[in-house]
């Protein structure tokens, strides 16, 4: 798929669901924010870029605590509804801007932090996006990653990258810890510390929020059913489809 059909795949997917993603409790709540808030404290003149930025919600978070928050997505109705809760939160300091994660229109050494959270799965290239990280962040920025990852076994892997896709035809890759390791350093940033998380998804929301079709929703329970105990256990596979997965938080510096 070229670079262009992805990111029609991508809008056409998001620009409908983007209200969704605002009231999303998963994508609304994390410890993962303290986390950021902490490494902003402090930077009251910093500009920060929210990268994949989706409902805004990262950027709500830090807006108080930083001069400029810039959020950025390939979704422009995505876009339109960070715009209006920001200006409906009082938060003046954020704007929007709509684009790629692997050609961002923004000079070399703008930001002192980029922040990007539940978005690197649906870059068609991580590494080039990853590379302009580097290149906007100013010598001594912060980059930090938060997305799903792969546990890196063949078949946990192959599972989670499946039920992914059904769900989602948006969908690139959920990396290992190995992968992001490998992919930050190629691109010249320096790993500073990464953690693992655990994210439970309730299956009803989870498909809802996306709008999977029935006969996809269908194939991800019978996969979910099918599957043998090392998957089922794993992934913590209820009755009723919910899910346990594993979040990747990676701190990197240029």
């Amino acid at each position: 798929m070229t670079s262009t059909a992805h990111t029609q795949v991508v809008q056409r997917q998001f620009g409908e669901q983007a209200a969704a993603y605002l009231s999303s409790a998963v994508h609304a709540q994390g410890t993962e924010f303290a986390l950021l808030q902490a490494q902003v404290a402090g930077h009251s003149d910093a500009r920060v870029l929210d990268l994949g930025c989706g409902a805004g919600h990262v950027s709500f978070h830090v807006a108080l605590a930083v001069g400029e928050v810039v959020a950025y997505d390939l979704s422009q109705q995505m876009l339109d509804v960070v715009a209006a809760a920001a200006q409906d939160r009082g938060l003046g300091n954020i704007s929007t801007v709509c684009g790629a994660a692997e050609r961002l229109p923004f000079a070399d050494a703008e930001f002192d932090f980029v922040f990007s959270r539940y978005s690197a799965h649906h870059w068609s290239d991580l590494g080039l996006a990853l590379r302009e990280v580097r290149r906007v962040l100013k010598p001594g920025g912060v980059a930090a990653f938060i997305d799903v990852m792969s546990p890196g076994s063949p078949l946990l892997d192959t599972y989670l990258q499946t039920v992914e896709v059904l769900r989602d035809t948006s969908h690139v890759r959920d990396y290992s810890a190995g992968e992001w390791l490998r992919q930050v350093s190629e691109a010249g940033l320096f790993t500073r510390s990464h953690s693992r998380q655990r994210l439970h998804l309730e299956y009803s929301s989870w498909v809802e929020r996306m709008r999977t079709p029935q006969a996809l929703r269908v194939a991800i329970r019978e996969l979910q059913q099918a599957m043998g105990a090392e998957v089922r256990d794993y992934y913590e596979i209820a009755a009723d489809g919910s899910f346990s997965t594993d979040v990747l938080v990676l701190w990197a510096e240029r």
